[in-house]
């Protein structure tokens, strides 16, 4: 009787470990933590954001951790004028801006920006010269590169955004950018529009591409985490936390939790290739 009672005992504890907060050794840190942390920005970062936070929530309620959108120059602006904690990049911030918000840059992902169309688009593979003539409205029919006689309808983000950043300066070499094109406020607006839309093109971060919208291949080279990986596509960028001078307190915890071997973990879940 006292043998079953020590078992009996032995399984309450076990069960009760497994249903306390978990602390992994990457989360670790967080154990006693208490506070607030805001971040905003990159629209691409947001998947990855959003897990992370989840898990140091899930592992201690008393952090609360809010995570907003609004592109990679309002991040950029909002951590420099001390309105959140993080302002996340998909771009690298300028030498003027790292100046003047006195910015320290936290490279965690490479990340890349492939065009993408309807999955019923015929079309799937572009040269460079193809996609620049597309975007800057010199190409208007999807009939001239061997698809439907239907008009070709433009999508691209606004200034702010560091996904336009990167595509306008490695995809379509500084080129225009047509005025008649339809304006998107973050990558997964993008990725709806192109998905209701059967003649659209726009371009979205790799690690947003899913069966909704259908990569095309540029200069025969199909936009994915492998390629950006090999060197082979060239439309690749850093995705970036900035921080208004040393991270301290739970920013550095949070930042510093990215580059854990569970945070990788949650980079490569969501489509990126985790920084060195």
């Amino acid at each position: 009787m006292k043998k079953l009672s020590f078992i009996g005992l032995a399984l309450i504890v076990s069960v009760l470990l497994t249903c306390s907060p978990a602390f992994s050794d990457s989360l670790a840190p967080f154990k006693g933590e208490k506070g607030t942390l805001k971040v905003s920005g990159g629209t691409a970062h947001i998947p990855v954001m959003k897990e992370a936070a989840q898990q140091v929530m899930m592992a201690n309620p008393d952090i609360q951790i809010s995570i907003a959108g609004g592109g990679s120059g309002v991040g950029i602006k909002q951590v420099g004028e001390g309105l959140v904690d993080i302002g996340n990049s998909g771009r690298k911030a300028s030498d003027e801006e790292i100046e003047r918000y006195q910015l320290k840059l936290h490279k965690w992902a490479i990340d890349g920006v492939g065009p993408v169309v309807n999955p019923a688009n015929q079309v799937k593979a572009l040269t460079q010269s193809q996609m620049m003539d597309i975007f800057s409205g010199k190409l208007d029919n999807w009939k001239q590169l061997g698809g439907a006689d239907r008009s070709i309808n433009i999508y691209t983000r606004d200034e702010a955004s560091g996904t336009r950043a990167v595509f306008w300066k490695k995809g379509l070499k500084k080129g225009p950018i047509s005025s008649g094109a339809h304006v998107v406020v973050s990558n997964g607006a993008m990725k709806s529009a192109i998905a209701q839309d059967p003649y659209g093109i726009g371009y979205v971060s790799v690690g947003h591409i899913d069966e909704m919208v259908a990569p095309v291949a540029l200069d025969g080279v199909v936009p994915t985490i492998q390629t950006i990986q090999d060197g082979t596509y060239k439309v690749a960028r850093g995705l970036y936390s900035n921080t208004k001078g040393e991270p301290t307190g739970l920013t550095k915890k949070f930042i510093d939790f990215l580059y854990t071997p569970e945070g990788k973990k949650i980079i490569e879940k969501r489509g990126f290739i985790p920084a060195q």
